[in-house]
């Protein structure tokens, strides 16, 4: 087993942890390579990393101290990482934006009804509210919404034979007269005529995952010469923001209750949803862009976010959570744990089920740095309110590293070029860090509807504070209260301090100026219409807390 590998990773770590931990750390990957000499240096590492992160959350024991909770979570994401770094990348899946619909028919003129075909393509597609295309690629075959009763269609192949019947005289049919007639070209001058009569175009609407059609209606393919092998040309499009929430569901619904229950608590309280949103956006950025692979992808994201938030309340002690208890309030620090870890697994398999290694690797990397700026962000409390400098350093790991990679995982899930995937990536680290900014300040608005100085009460790094720390005329004050216990009356001088100060004035500034960064970082690429898409979607974000 290469040492070379295992003391690179090390040192790696070492940076981070304790003397002790860094001992303990060493002494999983001596035993792996004395135990497992044969095995691949890489796969060595990340099953050491995956046991020593197990035991240091004390899986199946009392619950871990935060500190060794977070530096676990560190363990399990840089062993996802490590699996992924490799150069031999299976093949990947393709999958196009248009569906070719393929049938034969089987007489002269025939009425095909395509409804359940069509009906099955939305189901498969995923799509909940949008429309459907459908052209035909032929001069000779139609496309007619009717009725499909059997007299009624005679009645039409009746009409159809009145107004263009075969026997008549058609000049498309005099070879003689004619320039460019191919090989076996048949005589159908009354087909042609008759394919006037119907369209050869049709849009159908879909609402809640199902075509509206009325009671008697159905869609038909009408062939005027046949038989033949024939195609259609289809296309979907519309929202398909809704698979999210089912996939959510669905994947929920397959754990075992004990560490479902909580986490479903927690999805079903809601949230922005702003991470798979922007996987689903930046998915149709590429020629593969398939709505249900990237809708597995998008609530694989979303529930790796939420699987940090169980650890990150348990670490901060938060006692709420979107309006509810927190996992580790109701089920106790122990179960939390177990959920938190339960849901890491799960995610991480989801997205590695992509079949993308691009997609794996990106998250992975988001993961790990999540749980490096954990650590960070928990030793800084001995120094709060912190600085601006730390503050960046911390918001770029926690909040920015997942927003980037769900920008640049959706394109890369459907092959999207390397400069849109930059593009993206850049984007989602400027709104991410732009986000959490607006998300500061929100714990200064009572309208919120989220307890005013929660952060201050935590000591939680936030912008705002460090401005106000920094404010001439209250800065003294704030570094005083901030320095001592925070019972209610400081936690309310410090929050009226703030909002008297130029503080939120000086955060919205900066967090407007990131999301205009990221908007001209659209502007270097095509994006496919979606480009006013994603800049409404950026502003937004940092104008709920204007």
């Amino acid at each position: 087993m290469s040492t070379a590998v295992l003391d690179r990773e090390l040192q790696r770590l070492e940076g981070l942890w304790a003397d002790g931990l860094s001992e303990t750390y060493r002494s999983y990957l001596d035993a792996v390579a004395m135990h497992a000499p044969d095995v691949q240096p890489r796969v060595a590492l990340a099953a050491a990393l995956v046991e020593v992160g197990l035991r240091l959350q004390g899986l199946g024991g009392p619950a871990a101290p935060p500190a060794a909770l977070l530096m676990g979570d560190l363990c399990l994401a840089r062993s996802s990482r490590i699996l992924t770094d490799s150069a031999n990348k299976p093949v990947q899946i393709a999958f196009a934006r248009a569906v070719r619909l393929r049938f034969d028919s089987f007489h002269p003129t025939e009425f095909i009804d395509l409804t359940d075909r069509l009906r099955e393509h939305v189901r498969r597609a995923g799509l909940v509210t949008g429309r459907i295309h459908l052209q035909s690629l032929h001069t000779t075959l139609g496309l007619a919404i009717n009725e499909n009763e059997p007299l009624l269609l005679r009645d039409f192949q009746s009409m159809l034979e009145r107004i263009a019947p075969e026997d008549a005289t058609y000049m498309h049919d005099d070879f003689s007269r004619r320039t460019e007639v191919a090989l076996n070209e048949p005589v159908n001058g009354h087909a042609h005529c008759r394919q006037l009569l119907v369209s050869g175009f049709a849009t159908l609407l879909v609402e809640e995952g199902d075509l509206v059609l009325g009671r008697w209606q159905s869609v038909f393919a009408v062939e005027l010469d046949g038989p033949r092998h024939r195609q259609l040309a289809l296309q979907l499009d519309g929202d398909f923001a809704d698979l999210v929430e089912l996939e959510l569901s669905r994947l929920l619904r397959a754990d075992p209750e004990p560490i479902a229950t909580p986490m479903r608590r927690l999805v079903e309280a809601g949230g922005k949803r702003m991470r798979p949103r922007l996987v689903q956006l930046t998915a149709q950025l590429g020629p593969q862009y398939e709505p249900l692979r990237t809708a597995l992808l998008a609530a694989a994201v979303e529930i790796l976010h939420n699987a940090t938030l169980v650890h990150d309340d348990y670490v901060d002690e938060s006692p709420f959570r979107r309006g509810r208890p927190t996992v580790a309030a109701a089920e106790g620090a122990e179960r939390a744990i177990a959920v938190g870890d339960y849901y890491f697994a799960k995610a991480t398999r989801l997205i590695a089920e992509t079949g993308n290694p691009d997609v794996t690797q990106t998250i992975a990397a988001a993961l790990e740095a999540i749980c490096e700026s954990q650590i960070d962000d928990v030793a800084l409390r001995g120094a709060f309110p912190g600085d601006h400098d730390s503050y960046l350093r911390v918001v770029r790991g926690k909040t920015a590293a997942l927003f980037s990679a769900a920008c640049a995982s959706g394109a890369q899930l459907s092959n999207a070029g390397a400069e849109v995937v930059e593009a993206l990536r850049r984007y989602g680290d400027l709104l991410g860090v732009a986000f959490q900014m607006a998300d500061d300040m929100v714990d200064f608005s009572p309208s919120s509807g989220k307890p005013v100085g929660l952060d201050i009460r935590q000591r939680v790094l936030s912008l705002p504070l460090i401005y106000a720390a920094e404010d001439r005329q209250v800065g003294p004050e704030v570094r005083r209260l901030l320095s001592g216990s925070l019972g209610d009356e400081e936690v309310a001088r410090v929050a009226e301090l703030v909002t008297s100060s130029d503080a939120l004035q000086r955060v919205g500034d900066e967090a407007r100026a990131l999301v205009e960064e990221a908007v001209s970082e659209l502007e270097r690429v095509e994006l496919n219409g979606l480009r006013p898409t994603l800049i409404s979607l950026a502003r937004s974000a940092v104008d709920r807390a204007s």
